[in-house]
Formats: structure tokens, C-alpha cells, sequence
């Protein structure tokens, strides 16, 4: 019998009404509004500003409607993976996110498009408070190690927008828009701390370079100052580590894959986490919920509103086991069926989701609850395990963490950027570590650049599957989507195949930021609605 929090029986199908037919904007908060700089008296002040960050990951309701993927950072790395080829989920009524994979209802009108907007601005808008509240110059020790980390915040928070919003060319639509303008490498305004109305309210898009060295400019100031933090709160601010791990993923977008390679060796080098082993892996207590063993994390506690909520949190949406929650009420997450099949046997990796019955490694795989499990559909998640592997009470079950940097990544940026300048040395540095950390009988058979590339990011994506960082690397290299093909586990209505990257990935910005910011009129990423037909099966037809 299902054990999910019946709680969603009742806000569940108000939900759906909602996410399907609201074409209204719910609450304005664009970037014309100007950030007011705080001095910050005290080295407690500081640490207070600095302290807001973390807890932002896990805000909920930016939004005045309250919809069901307004939970903070996590639900927008949740928005991209839904956006690859990577993450299926089981048609549900249930299901908030279903307009992403769809493909449908993203527009310029739509609250889950202002959503990401919103979240962003606002963590940045609390950023820059931390970032213009110290003053380099006449800083304590502990208060230039709190700027270290604003400012890592804040690359964070730009990186990962400028690589949602930069209009990259795809298989569907121009990068000309309606207004006949060309947006083709625009990312998003820069909100600096202490920037006046008028200059807000006149900001336009910048460009790929310029964000690229706005970012590289925090970084660099980030990696002088984060040194004097002394204190990470268990891996919730970031370290030194992790500003080079920012770093990496900065040079990969700029494709300067020599500073893309340094940079990863330096965060792994600096990191005081090595890759998780794989009874970490496949603990069903510890299971991905573990600060301790990320490099950054977000911690979600009993405390937080998020996990208050019972159902409007990470642990909620993304371990089918937390039998309180809304996977498991229905829209169960799995890895995709083609990916999975590619996975070897040989992989502990597999073993982190269900697999068929008559599989060989039907009797490896641990369960929390084996009879509960029964329920899941094939290839369902079991990657992602409520914190100390209870399922059933979400006070204790969502208080889990989840990642936001691990060193993992770094091994395979490492031997990617490898691979773009020398194939045989990113096959040589994809084979250590897959050979050390994940299968012992691994080899890379290709040969060719290309391939060896495409080898690599595909075990990266194995192994950040569920982080929200696949999507990156799919629009980088313009890779196709793939989800319609022969035993496919795609919902019918988001059975898409793409040719190279898909246009659904330069996502677009909401319309009341140009009612408020001049620049921006007309200067918008098109409107992919309808762009795309799903696959159907012929033998179905």
C-alpha cells in the first residue's frame, strides 16, 4: 500500500489546474530593482549576509501562487534535467514539471518562466548585499574570507544563468527573434552591488564575453580572499576548492580547455572529499544526502520551510524513495532506457536504479523498503535516499543534503578538456579514473577526438545524473536529445529527438523583466512552443 503524505491528494490536483492553465504572472521582481549596500559593522554581520546564501538554496515561494517547484535552487537543477534526454519521468497528474519536458507553457507569460527568473535575481540581489557590505581595504581576516565566498556565490549564480539563457544556435529557430533582432551569444544583465535605478532600468544583455570576465573577475578575486574562511558550516560555503572547481566550469563554456584542465587538477587537488566509493554510493541511509561527501552542498533541515511543507522539497521530487513524497505519489524519476543499457554491468554506477526483472543484477541492488520498491517502474531512481533512510517521516527524511559540487566533476572536466587538445590523454585520464573509482574492467575503445569527447561526457553524465548538470554539456556540444525511439520510457508527450542541441535550452526571459528594463525590449530569446512534434512508434499508429 502507498505511504505517500496524503496531503497531496488534496493540493495535488489544484496543483495541476494551476501549472496548466495559469497564463498569468504572479509577482514581480525584476532586475531594475536596484541592490541597497549594507556596511556590515561586524565581522557577525558579515557572517550573518554570508549565511543567508546557503539558506537560499532551499527558499520557498518566491512566487505568491505557492506552485510545487517553488523550493529554491534544487527545483531549477530538477528544470534541467528535465530538459535533457537523461531524466524520464512517469506521466502523472501529479507532475509540476511536466510543461519543461513538454517543451509547452515555457514562454514569456508563463509563472514558471518568471520563477527562474526571480530565483536568480533575488539570490543574486542577496549576494550583492554580502558582496557590497565589506570593504576589501579595511576587512578583518574573517571578513575578507566571507567576501571569498559572496563572490563565489555570486559566479555561481551568473555561470549557471548565463549558460540557462545564452541563445546558441539549434535545429528549430533563429537566433533573429520577432523584434528582428539577433540574440545569438546574449546571456543576462549584470547586477553589480550598489547599482543605482537608472543604470538597472537600462541594462541590457550581455554578451558571452563580457559575462565571461565578469564571472572570471569574481573568481579571481574569490580565489585571493576565500583562503582566510575558516570555516565551511559543513560544506555549505564554498572553499578554495571550490572556487577552482568554478573556474573549470567557466574555461569549459569559454572552450579554453587548457585553463579548463588546470583548474580542475587545482580543485581536486585543494578538495578535501575524494570520489565517493561505492558503498557511499549505495548506502540506503547515506546514499547522496551526506554533506560530507560533496565538495558543496545544500543542506536541507527539519527546520527549513521546505521541509515543513512535507512534499515541496528536493527529497520529495527526487528519491522515489521518501514514500511521503511526490515521486513516489506518481511521477517516479528514472534514468533513460537507452542510457542505462549503455551503462556496464561491470559499473556499480547501474546499480543505483531499478532494474528489469530478469537482469543479473536484480539480486545486487539494495532497497530501503524491497516491497515498496516493487511499485517502481524499471530504471526508477534509487540514487538520491532520504536522509537516514527513512522514507516514511518527512521531518526526518527531506532534512537530507544534496550536491552542488562534487570532486567527480572535476575528473571529468579534467579529461575532457584533455581530450579537446590531446585525444589520447583525455582516453588515458577517463580510463584512471573510471578504472580506480567505478569499474575496474573499464576501457574507452574510441579514438577519434570526438568520440573520445562524447565518451567522456557520457560517463559524466552517468555520474552526475540527477544533479542538474548534464544540460550544460548537452548545450555546450550541441548534443542531440533523444527520447523517442523503440522501448522508450519517455511520457508520449515528451518524446522528442533533436538534431544537435534543442532550441527549448535557450531559455527565455520573462516578460515583466523587459516592462521594467528598457534594454531588454525586444532583445528576447524565441518562444519555442510548438517547435517540436513527439515521436510516435509506427507500430502504435
Amino acid at each position: 500500500m502507498k505511504r505517500y503524505n496524503q496531503v497531496i491528494l488534496g493540493i495535488g490536483v489544484a496543483a495541476v489546474c494551476l501549472t496548466s492553465f495559469t497564463g498569468c504572472i504572479d509577482e514581480t521582481q525584476p532586475t531594475s530593482i536596484a541592490t541597497e549596500t549594507q556596511v556590515a559593522a561586524s565581522t557577525s554581520a558579515s557572517e550573518a549576509l554570508v549565511m543567508a546564501m546557503p539558506a537560499y538554496f532551499n527558499k520557498t515561494w518566491t512566487l505568491s501562487s505557492e506552485p510545487h517547484y517553488d523550493y529554491g535552487y534544487s527545483s531549477i537543477m530538477h528544470v534541467r534535467d528535465v530538459l535533457t534526454g537523461d531524466l524520464a519521468v512517469v506521466s502523472s497528474g501529479y507532475d509540476w514539471y511536466s510543461p519543461w519536458a513538454e517543451a509547452s507553457g515555457i514562454d514569456e507569460n508563463k509563472a514558471r518562466t518568471q520563477y527562474i527568473w526571480n530565483y536568480y535575481y533575488q539570490f543574486i540581489q542577496s549576494i550583492n548585499n554580502a558582496v557590497g557590505g565589506v570593504d576589501a581595504s579595511t576587512a578583518t581576516s574573517d571578513q575578507l574570507g566571507y567576501l571569498g565566498t559572496s563572490l563565489a556565490f555570486r559566479a555561481l549564480a551568473y555561470l549557471d544563468m548565463a549558460r540557462m539563457y545564452e541563445f546558441l544556435e539549434n535545429d528549430k529557430v533563429s537566433s533573429v527573434n520577432k523584434d528582428n533582432h539577433d540574440v545569438k551569444g546574449l546571456t543576462v544583465p549584470i547586477v553589480k552591488a550598489g547599482m543605482d535605478q537608472d543604470s538597472a532600468r537600462n541594462n541590457p544583455r550581455a554578451t558571452h564575453a563580457q559575462m565571461a570576465a565578469f564571472i572570471e573577475n569574481d573568481l579571481n578575486e574569490a580565489e585571493e580572499y576565500v583562503v582566510n574562511l575558516k570555516d565551511t558550516k559543513g560544506q555549505v560555503l564554498p572553499d578554495l576548492a571550490c572556487v577552482y572547481g568554478l573556474k573549470a566550469r567557466l574555461y569549459m563554456w569559454n572552450e579554453d580547455y587548457a585553463k579548463a584542465q588546470e583548474y580542475a587538477r587545482k580543485a581536486i587537488d585543494a578538495s578535501t572529499v575524494a570520489p565517493m566509493t561505492p558503498t557511499q554510493c549505495l548506502n540506503t541511509t547515506t546514499g547522496f544526502n551526506d554533506a560530507s561527501a560533496f565538495m558543496w552542498a545544500a543542506q536541507q533541515t527539519s527546520e527549513d520551510e521546505s521541509v515543513q511543507t512535507g512534499i515541496v522539497n528536493w527529497t520529495s521530487w527526487m528519491s522515489n524513495e521518501a514514500f511521503y513524497g511526490y515521486a513516489s505519489a506518481g511521477p517516479y524519476v528514472m534514468i533513460d532506457k537507452s542510457m542505462y543499457d549503455r551503462i556496464s554491468n561491470n559499473d556499480f554506477r547501474k546499480l543505483e536504479f531499478k532494474c528489469p526483472d530478469d537482469s543479473p543484477l536484480a539480486s545486487l541492488i539494495s532497497y530501503i523498503d524491497k516491497d515498496e520498491a516493487a511499485n517502481f517502474p524499471t530504471y526508477a531512481s534509487l540514487k538520491f535516499r532520504p536522509n537516514q533512510g527513512n522514507g516514511d517521516e518527512y521531518q526526518v527524511g527531506s532534512a537530507a543534503a544534496y550536491p552542488i559540487m562534487r570532486v567527480e566533476e572535476m575528473y571529468f572536466i579534467e579529461a575532457e578538456a584533455a581530450a579537446h587538445q590531446d585525444p589520447a590523454k583525455g582516453k588515458a585520464l577517463v580510463e584512471a579514473f573510471m578504472k580506480n573509482y567505478r569499474d575496474a574492467n573499464y576501457a574507452c575503445n574510441e579514438t577519434t577526438k570526438d568520440d573520445v569527447v562524447e565518451e567522456i561526457v557520457f560517463q559524466k553524465r552517468v555520474e552526475l545524473w540527477g544533479e542538474g548538470q548534464s544540460f550544460y554539456d548537452i548545450k555546450r556540444l550541441n548534443y542531440s536529445v533523444t527520447r523517442g525511439y523503440k522501448g522508450t520510457n519517455f511520457a508520449d508527450l515528451t518524446r522528442y529527438n533533436t538534431n544537435g542541441r534543442p532550441a527549448w535550452m535557450n531559455l527565455v526571459i520573462v516578460i515583466t523583466e523587459k516592462n521594467n528594463n528598457k534594454a531588454l525590449d525586444g532583445w528576447n530569446n524565441p518562444d519555442v512552443t510548438s517547435a517540436y512534434t513527439p515521436w510516435k512508434d509506427p507500430d502504435e499508429q
